[in-house]
């Protein structure tokens, strides 16, 4: 997964006063107002609706970069429902808060990855579901400034696995469910690093943490349950729920 966003381009060239060219409606204090058409100093290009001067309302926005936004402005910020193409080929639609990301969109990478799902202050925050294009895999679930985190179910070509996130790693309790008829419970936990004793003291240099290893507790048949149970289930109580349903008996077994 990547986040190597292009950055959105500024926008601020128009807010130092009537600069560049312009051709449109004016309103009788001479500021633009109304629909127009402006080439600015720096080269980028703005056609849409102004406001008292400022752009307000819909409109198209041109970067010399190659970059394009089109969709709705307030005060010459992005605000309302908008489309950004990136230079990279990357691409964002949907919307928009005093320039921000922020609210519901769909982020389409220039590597063919996408997201769909919930912005705030321009990163992946909330419900939303992110796609692989190399693997087709995808995470559904919960994110947290741009980190997956909380209840989510991670989707393979045959197989998915439900539990927690945290910090963009699955931790704790969750499941294996396999498309052949049977899951496999357990809990991912994270390895204590231990630390070698040095004979002299030295400034300690930061380490990447240990990836959680999966531990299983139980192979069972399919059982319902929902990554967004507020509690997950450990495994003496999976067991148990497992035991409350009437499964028939027979002299073959799973394993």
């Amino acid at each position: 997964m990547s986040d190597l966003e292009s950055e959105d381009a500024d926008e601020s060239g128009e807010a130092v006063g009537d600069i560049g060219e312009y051709e449109g409606d004016r309103n009788s204090e001479g500021q633009r107002h109304g629909f127009g058409k402006a080439r600015l100093p720096n080269g980028d290009t703005y056609e849409g609706e102004y406001v008292c001067g400022l752009r307000s309302g819909y409109g198209t926005y041109r970067f010399k970069n190659g970059a394009l936004y089109t969709g709705n402005y307030l005060q010459n910020e992005k605000h309302g429902k908008g489309v950004f193409f990136y230079p990279d080929g990357s691409k964002y639609a949907g919307d928009w808060v005093r320039d921000q990301k922020q609210g519901y969109g769909e982020y389409l990478y220039a590597n063919g990855d996408t997201y769909t799902g919930e912005w705030a202050n321009n990163k992946r925050h909330g419900q939303g579901t992110y796609v692989y294009k190399d693997t087709g895999s995808k995470y559904v679930g919960c994110w947290v400034n741009g980190i997956q985190n909380g209840p989510a179910e991670l989707i393979h070509l045959n197989h998915r696995f439900k539990g927690r996130f945290f910090s963009g790693k699955p931790l704790g309790h969750g499941k294996y469910i396999f498309d052949i008829g049977c899951e496999q419970r357990g809990e991912y936990k994270q390895p204590v690093q231990v630390k070698e004793k040095e004979e002299e003291e030295e400034e300690e240099e930061p380490t990447l943490p240990l990836e959680p290893i999966w531990k299983v507790s139980e192979i069972t048949k399919i059982t319902p349950w929902s990554p967004h149970d507020e509690e997950l289930l450990g495994p003496r109580e999976a067991a148990g729920a497992v035991a409350e349903e009437k499964i028939p008996t027979s002299g073959n077994s799973m394993l």
